[in-house]
């Protein structure tokens, strides 16, 4: 009789056969293995669950009003690439800040001025001393509040949305985990980027006129701000003076040592300038306007009249030659009253400042590129470095150098405090290596007809410089953007040189670190 073997044997033995003998299942060709594709698509898919939960939870409850001074205010967290800090002042505009990099940026809506609480400061005028440390008090407090606010609201947002996605309480808390560290990291790094100063350099947008009275002037910007919350509190105090002005905005005072003057460039024969230049001249009580050529486009005879304005400017008006200014356009200029035409070096003393230009050697009003154009650029330049050198030894040190093409005014390095160009139809700003600040100024005239070649139009740059009336230096200066032709934005930005940032010690002169020979440089 044969002999059944029992089942707990025979399975036994099934499973001593080696593996290599038992068919795996293999997946279809063409198809990455599961194991492999899904963890990718499982992190992708909850990062984007945690952080639009986040950004739907800020949006939807990551707020906090907060009553700053007279004031009421919104503060809000906003998802941003490159951070900072926007105060709008509805219906006069905004103000930017630099003040941190990080994906979050601070957006502080000033909602309405508090009736009972304004008639207060007007009843009792004693409290506006106290006035700054309330309001940092309430900034510092608003803060608080916000950060709380916002890690609860994250937390919310994507706990929510990843219940509403996964259906699985573990999957949902861990993306409300995430988006908690998603906030933390971000508020680290805007703690490590943190720059207390950049409320000394804010951009305004919106109302032209409000811009310098937010500000203030250019020698209180030094002296008066120490902390950052004391400098935000300022701002807010002066926003409170101007809604209680209601429908008449402040005018500008400036200080009245300082000297102010309007730089203007490239022109092009566009007559909305010279309304742009008095109104600023007006506004900004400037002394001096400086125009640092290009102001016609042809520089022919015919287009002479377009100049005739500049005799109501309200102000005296320094000039040198463009490539687009010819020498019969000089010469008219030569016979308006109150123009000052400065070539050759020429030197001359207007408003309290020391004035030397040279005109463009070239006169190219068809655009085109003549050889040697570079070589008579730098030539021109050693022109104007030897004359304002001979006028320091005279006695007379010229403050500011004027020259069409940033490539000449380089040459002037070492011999000036101060040069000023255009040209190039956008605004730079260099300190050069012998410690001659150069100042390129944007199109005044938008570039003139040429706005309208491009997709959009040049804006219409110009800007006020501060001098103090006792050293004759710069002590900041308010780049000033309109839009260009069919727009109506405008913007502000104030700026200080290095030296004059608190803390800062003075910089030596440029007299005092001139080198023997003229620096060979080359054009940007």
């Amino acid at each position: 009789m044969a002999r059944v073997p029992s089942v707990p044997n025979a399975l036994h033995r099934l499973a001593r056969v080696p593996r290599a003998l038992v068919p795996r299942r293999t997946a279809p060709t063409g198809v990455a293995p599961a194991s492999s594709s899904r963890p990718w698509v499982r992190a992708a898919g909850l990062v984007a669950v945690v952080v639009l939960g986040a950004w739907l939870g800020l949006l939807v409850v990551g707020n906090v009003r907060v009553p700053v001074g007279p004031m009421n205010t919104t503060m809000t967290l906003r998802p941003s690439l490159t951070g900072g800090t926007k105060i709008n002042v509805s219906p006069l505009g905004a103000l930017q800040l630099d003040s941190h990099t990080a994906p979050v940026r601070l957006d502080v809506n000033v909602d309405q001025l508090d009736p009972e609480r304004s008639q207060a400061l007007v009843d009792h005028p004693e409290r506006l001393s106290g006035l700054q440390d309330e309001v940092a008090d309430d900034i510092a407090r608003g803060t608080a509040d916000l950060a709380v606010r916002s890690c609860v609201a994250v937390v919310t947002g994507a706990t929510a949305l990843g219940l509403l996605v996964y259906r699985r309480p573990r999957r949902a808390l861990a993306a409300g985990g995430l988006a908690l560290g998603l906030l933390a990291a971000s508020g680290g790094t805007a703690y490590a980027t943190w720059n207390p100063d950049s409320v000394l350099e804010p951009k305004f947008s919106g109302l032209l006129s409000s811009a310098p009275s937010l500000v203030g002037d250019a020698r209180s910007i030094v002296t008066e701000f120490d902390v950052y919350q004391q400098e935000l509190a300022r701002l807010v105090t002066n926003v409170t003076k101007l809604y209680d002005a209601t429908s008449t905005l402040p005018t500008y005072q400036p200080d009245p040592t300082t000297i102010r003057v309007l730089h203007v460039s490239d022109i092009h024969l566009n007559p909305a300038s010279w309304k742009i230049i008095a109104s600023l001249v007006e506004q900004y009580q400037v002394d001096v306007i400086v125009d640092s050529g290009d102001t016609m486009d042809h520089g022919s005879a015919a287009e002479n009249g377009f100049l005739d304005p500049i005799e109501q400017l309200g102000a005296p008006y320094v000039w040198v030659r463009g490539n687009h200014d010819s020498l019969v356009t000089q010469r008219y200029l030569e016979g308006l009253k109150n123009v000052h035409v400065l070539d050759d070096g020429r030197a001359r003393t207007v408003a309290g400042l020391r004035f030397a230009g040279i005109g463009d050697p070239q006169f190219t009003p068809d655009r085109s590129k003549t050889n040697g154009a570079e070589q008579s650029q730098e030539l021109a330049g050693a022109r104007l470095a030897s004359a304002l050198r001979d006028e320091r030894t005279a006695g007379t040190p010229v403050d500011v150098a004027i020259a069409h093409e940033p490539s000449a005014a380089r040459e002037v390095d070492g011999t000036v405090p101060l040069v000023l160009a255009g040209h190039v139809h956008h605004e730079e700003t260099e300190v050069m290596e012998y410690g001659t600040r150069l100042r390129v100024e944007g199109s005044t005239g938008g570039s003139g007809l040429r706005a309208i070649e491009g997709k959009y139009p040049d804006p219409i740059e110009t800007s006020i410089l501060y001098f103090d009336r006792d050293t004759r230096r710069l002590q900041a200066w308010d780049a000033i953007e309109l839009g260009g032709l069919g727009l109506t934005t405008a913007e502000v930005s104030r700026h200080l040189p290095e030296e004059n940032q608190p803390g800062a010690t003075t910089s030596p002169s440029p007299s005092s670190t001139t080198p023997s020979v003229t620096p060979s440089t080359t054009a940007p």
